[in-house]
């Protein structure tokens, strides 16, 4: 993946969607994007952004492949957007091979949620929607 400045931590700005803007799509009646969870399965168990798809971490062969599964239902020009939120975004072992993966299947549309330092203190704190 490219690299830019730090505070991108290793992706793009237009590769980055913001936490309020992602809330944002997910309230609107519009077409809101289709988000896939690529963090551990206890950490979504636990909780996760409401209506996300949980795929498995990145990091791991089994991961991807239900990446790939998760994908196949979509068309690859169709919004996506991923997450995972164990860590800090510079240290996670599987927004960057889910991303890479994504990308590889010819989706165009693909975004990383930008959480910084991670899921709870990013998305839950800030008071934006999860399930359990």
């Amino acid at each position: 993946l490219p690299i830019s400045g730090e505070s991108s931590a290793t992706f793009e700005t237009n590769q980055l969607m913001k936490p309020a803007e992602l809330a944002a799509a997910l309230s609107s009646s519009g077409n809101s994007p289709h988000v896939i969870c690529v963090a551990f399965p206890v950490l979504y168990r636990q909780r996760h952004i409401a209506g996300a798809v949980l795929a498995g971490p990145g990091s791991k062969p089994e991961g991807i492949e239900a990446l790939r599964s998760a994908l196949q239902k979509l068309k690859t020009f169709d919004a996506v957007v991923l997450y995972c939120g164990c860590c800090p975004m510079q240290q996670c072992p599987n927004i960057r091979p889910a991303y890479a993966e994504a990308t590889k299947q010819g989706f165009t549309n693909v975004r990383v949620l930008d959480l910084r330092t991670n899921f709870h203190t990013d998305w839950t704190a800030k008071g934006y929607p999860v399930a359990s």
